[in-house]
Parts: structure tokens; C-alpha cells; sequence
């Protein structure tokens, strides 16, 4: 344990591990990000091998994403396992509307829930918090509250910032690590999801994590891609060398046009839904946008 916490945190982390510990066992819906990495360290502490974290394995998630989550995983110390489907299955979630979101979240934890049997466990966790109700349209809610998941942040109103807190707390690497939501987020509403646009996107936006940027999107407007930066980086991405590099190489992941977004860094940019982390989807378990 690291970073001391108030007394209101110390008491609400100390009533969601007990609230954990009364459990058989549980399995966490983990991406890796702050969110579902806290409660995978909850419940670790709460359950010890009892605990089971699993990240979901599709095309919408970036495979950094994945290793971070093994990383993380190792790091809390607790069981990790993965399963692997495809959203693209889906013809609601490749028509792409204003509920995409929620046919994610659904099958993502059917999915959870498959994998729970498999272990005998009854309780599948995801990682939403209690500010995520309060951020306008958030149809992957729904599907939480529809499968009877249990969100141990949410039930006790452990906020964002008190996450972050926690996550310093357990000290986890990714306390400060920025929201990230699958991939599909970057295509705007009514444009499919299809696996050639997730792909350049991927390689798009790994060349921006190479190149050191922390919290940045590329979104997909049907072949062109419009790169956002966060606002304290955007200097970076002005410059001439960095412009010539992004016209070139992000062309070469499939793009036709590449364009900067001077508004910089946005959530929800492309679609209704606000982004979430983890995060996730990406982070309770991979809310979008």
C-alpha cells in the first residue's frame, strides 16, 4: 500500500471490500484502466484467489490495451484470464446508431458472465463509478443494470477522483493512465463499424503512442482521418516535423486524407454517448466513445 486516503475514501473502500469479501467469489470485467484495475485490487485484497479478473478479447480492442491489461493484472497480483468474441456478429452493433454502446456492453458481459459459469462463480463485477450515471447519454448502463452485474464503485459511491485516489492507494501504474474507450468510438454515428476501419485506426493511433502522445484519438470520417490531441500537447503536434510524419505515415494505415483538430482532445466528438474509462471499456469494461 502506498498514498494514504481520507477518512470519506478510507470508508468507502473499506465498504466495498467487505461488501466483495461476503461474496463466493467474483469475476471482474478488466481492461486494464483505472476503473475495473481498482476493483480487480478490491477485490484481490477482499477474495485472494477467489477473485478472478477477465478482459474480453475483440477487434475493438487495441491489443496495447490487452498487454496493459495482462501487465496490470500481474501487478495487482490477481488471476487473469481472457475470453475472446466479436461485436461484429452483431448487425445492431455494426449499424452503428445511438445505441451501439449498449449491444457492446450487453454481449461483452454475456460474455463475462459465460466465463463466470465456466468457474463456478455467480457475481460478475464491472468497474462503473458513481459519476458515470450523471454523463448524459450512457446506453451501456443499461445493459450493466439488464445482466445484474455488480458495480462495487457505483454501489458505493466511489467517485472518479476517490478511484484515482484508491488506485495511488494499491499503488497501481495505471492511477493517472488517461479514459480509453474501444475502438469503435472513432467512427461516428451511422458510418459501420467494420474491421477495416478499426484496423487503420489501430495502427493510426499506435503511431501516435510511439510518437509519445498521451491522450489523443484518430477518428475515422469514412477515410479521412481527423487527429485529436490533448490540449497541452498540441504545440507538439503543430510542429512541421510532426506534420509531415502524420501526413505520411498515418496515410499508410489506410487512410486517404489526415487532418489535425485544433479543438484538440474531445470526448464524444463523433457520437451522442460521452466516453468512459475503462476501461472500459474502454473502462468499465469498455464503455465507448
Amino acid at each position: 500500500m502506498s498514498a494514504d486516503l481520507d477518512a470519506t475514501t478510507t470508508a468507502k473502500l473499506d465498504a466495498a471490500r467487505a461488501d466483495l469479501a461476503d461474496r463466493d467469489g467474483v469475476l471482474i470485467a478488466f481492461s486494464g484502466g483505472v476503473d475495473s484495475s481498482v476493483v480487480a485490487a478490491i477485490a484481490h485484497d477482499a477474495l485472494g484467489d477467489d477473485a478472478v479478473a477477465c478482459t474480453a478479447r475483440s477487434e475493438t480492442l487495441p491489443a496495447e490495451e490487452l498487454d496493459d491489461a495482462r501487465r496490470v493484472a500481474e501487478e495487482i497480483g490477481i488471476r487473469h484470464e481472457e475470453t475472446t468474441f466479436s461485436e461484429l456478429d452483431s448487425e445492431a452493433f455494426v449499424t452503428n446508431d445511438d445505441e451501439r454502446c449498449y449491444h457492446c456492453r450487453s454481449m461483452r458481459l454475456s460474455a463475462m458472465f459465460d466465463r463466470a459459469r465456466e468457474f463456478g462463480i455467480d457475481t460478475v463485477c464491472d468497474g462503473t463509478n458513481a459519476d458515470d450515471p450523471g454523463e448524459g447519454h450512457r446506453p451501456g448502463l443499461r445493459a450493466v443494470d439488464e445482466l445484474d452485474a455488480y458495480s462495487p464503485l457505483l454501489s458505493n459511491d466511489i467517485t472518479k477522483d476517490e478511484v484515482r485516489a484508491i488506485a495511488r492507494h494499491y499503488d497501481l501504474s495505471v492511477a493517472d493512465k488517461p479514459s480509453m474507450a474501444c475502438l469503435s468510438s472513432r467512427i461516428p454515428t451511422g458510418l459501420e463499424v467494420t474491421e477495416d476501419r478499426l484496423s487503420r485506426i489501430e495502427k493510426a493511433e499506435r503511431l501516435l503512442r510511439t510518437w509519445g502522445f498521451e491522450q489523443f484519438r484518430v477518428r475515422d470520417h469514412d477515410g479521412l482521418a481527423r487527429i485529436e490531441v490533448g490540449e497541452d500537447e498540441l504545440d507538439v503536434a503543430l510542429d512541421p516535423d510532426f506534420i509531415r510524419a502524420a501526413r505520411e505515415h498515418i496515410a499508410d494505415c489506410g487512410f486517404d486524407h489526415v487532418t489535425l483538430d485544433l479543438h484538440g482532445y474531445r470526448t464524444g466528438s463523433v457520437s451522442p454517448e460521452e466516453e468512459s474509462t475503462e476501461e472500459e471499456l474502454l473502462d468499465a469494461e469498455y464503455p465507448s466513445n
